[in-house]
C-alpha cells in the first residue's frame, strides 16, 4: 500500500474528472479493468457491535471514508485506519452522503416509534476520536422532515387507528416505511446547477396492495437549513424542520423491500442510481438496481394504484439494461444496497457487509470494493483488479 498522501492526490485527480458524451458509455480503460492510479481497490471499514453497514461516502479531497453502521458513524482514512466514531444513536442511521457545499455528511435517521424522521448532519471535521457521542459531543445536528411523518402515519383504511411500524396494513401512504437513500445532485431534468438533497422513502414490502409500486423521492434545498438545525435529544426528539418539500417525485419500479436503500447521483452518466432489496410481487421483474434518467424533466401524470385518483411528478427510468415488457420497467442486477459511492469518471465503490466474530463478540464488518461502469446487461459494473 502506498502512502496515504499519494492515494489522496490520485483520488482527487480521479474524482475531479467527469466524462461527458454518451450517457451510458463505459470509461476508456486500456487492457482490461485496471484501478485508477493508486486509488484503493478495497477498503475495510472495520467490524463493529452494531447492525450491518447501511451506506458509505468518500471525501476524496481530504482522504476520508464515512461509514454508516446503523447506530454508529465511522470515519476512516483511505487505508481503512479508524480516525473516529460517533456513537450512541438509538434510531436507524441509513444511507449517507457528503454535501459538497459545506463538507458535512448528511444521513437519514429514523425513530419510527416516535413517528420522527430526520436528516442527521455530522460535522465530520470534528470527528477525531473513537467513542464520540451523538448527543453530547457537538458533532451532530438534525432536521426533522414533516412530509415523511404525514405519509408514514397516514390512516389509509380510514378506521381512525394508525397501525404503527408494520407492513401488514393498508396504512402508510405509498407504503411509506420512513426514509433511507440520500444523495446530493442537481434537480431532476438538469445537468448542473445548485446541488439539492434528494431523500428516498423506505417502502414496506406488501404484495396485497397496489399503491406501493413507486419509489418516492423528496427534494430539499438545504442552503438555509441552519434555521432548522438542532442538536437531537433522543429521549425527547425535536420537530424543527421544513413543513414543505422543494419537490416530490415518483418513479414506478414495482414494490421493493424497504424502498431505496442507497441513492446516488452519478456525475459520469448524469443519472441517479437506486439500489434496493428486491421485491416479491410476481407481476414485476423485481430488479435490484434502477437508474433514473437525470436529463428527463419530471412529467405530471397519474400515480397509478392509489385508492383515489392522484397525480404527481413522475420520473423516468433510463431505457437500458434489463426490460420487462409487461410492466415497462427497466433495471439491472447489482448489490449496491449496502453502500454505493460514485467517484467520478465511471468509477464507484460498492459496499459489502457480513457478520463476524471478534474475541467472542458478534460484530458487523463493512468493506468497499472498486468498480467501473460498463453499462452491460444484466450487471452494469465490473470489479476493478488492483
Amino acid at each position: 500500500m502506498r502512502s496515504v498522501r499519494t492515494l489522496l492526490v490520485a483520488a482527487v485527480a480521479v474524482a475531479a474528472t467527469v466524462v461527458t458524451g454518451p450517457a451510458l458509455a463505459a470509461p476508456p480503460v486500456g487492457g482490461g479493468p485496471q484501478a485508477p492510479v493508486d486509488l484503493p481497490t478495497h477498503i475495510n471499514g472495520g467490524a463493529w457491535p452494531t447492525s450491518h453497514v447501511q451506506g458509505v461516502t468518500v471525501d476524496t479531497a481530504k482522504g476520508f471514508v464515512y461509514w454508516s453502521f446503523t447506530q454508529t458513524l465511522v470515519k476512516t482514512d483511505l487505508a481503512g485506519n479508524v480516525i473516529g466514531t460517533v456513537e450512541g444513536l438509538t434510531g436507524h442511521l441509513g444511507d449517507i452522503d457528503l454535501n459538497p457545499q459545506d463538507g458535512r455528511v448528511y444521513g437519514s435517521l429514523e425513530y419510527k416509534a416516535e413517528e420522527a424522521f430526520y436528516i442527521a448532519i455530522f460535522d465530520v471535521d470534528a470527528i477525531d476520536r473513537v467513542g464520540m457521542n451523538a448527543e453530547r459531543d457537538g458533532v451532530m445536528t438534525a432536521v426533522h422532515l414533516e412530509e415523511v411523518v404525514e405519509d408514514f402515519t397516514a390512516d389509509m383504511d380510514g378506521n381512525g387507528v394508525f397501525d404503527g411500524d408494520t407492513a401488514n396494513t393498508a396504512d402508510h401512504r405509498y407504503g411509506c416505511s420512513g426514509i433511507d437513500g440520500v444523495s446530493f445532485g442537481p434537480s431532476f431534468g438538469s445537468r448542473g446547477g445548485q446541488q439539492k438533497l434528494m431523500v428516498a422513502y423506505g417502502v414496506y414490502s406488501h404484495t396485497g396492495r397496489a399503491d406501493n409500486d413507486h419509489q418516492v423521492i423528496l427534494e430539499y434545498d438545504v442552503r438555509h437549513w441552519s434555521r432548522y438545525e438542532r442538536p437531537l435529544t433522543q429521549s425527547a426528539p425535536h420537530r424543527s424542520g421544513p413543513h414543505r418539500t422543494d419537490g416530490k417525485y415518483f418513479v414506478r419500479t414495482g414494490n421493493t423491500t424497504y424502498g431505496v436503500q442507497n441513492l446516488q447521483y452519478d456525475p459520469h452518466t448524469g443519472n441517479w442510481l437506486m439500489a434496493v432489496y428486491t421485491g416479491r410481487k410476481q407481476e414485476f421483474p423485481n430488479y435490484s438496481f434502477f437508474m433514473v434518467d437525470g436529463s428527463a424533466r419530471p412529467k405530471l401524470g397519474e400515480i397509478t394504484g392509489q385508492p383515489e385518483p392522484e397525480r404527481g411528478r413522475l420520473l423516468s427510468l433510463v431505457r437500458d439494461g434489463r426490460h420487462d415488457p409487461a410492466t415497462g420497467v427497466y433495471g439491472w442486477d447489482f448489490h449496491g444496497n449496502y453502500g454505493l459511492e460514485a467517484l467520478g469518471n465511471g468509477y464507484y465503490y460498492a459496499a459489502e457487509g457480513r457478520a463476524v466474530t471478534v474475541d467472542g463478540q458478534k460484530r458487523q464488518q463493512g468493506e468497499v470494493y472498486l468498480y467501473r461502469w460498463t453499462g452491460r446487461t444484466p450487471t452494469p459494473f465490473e470489479r476493478v483488479i488492483g
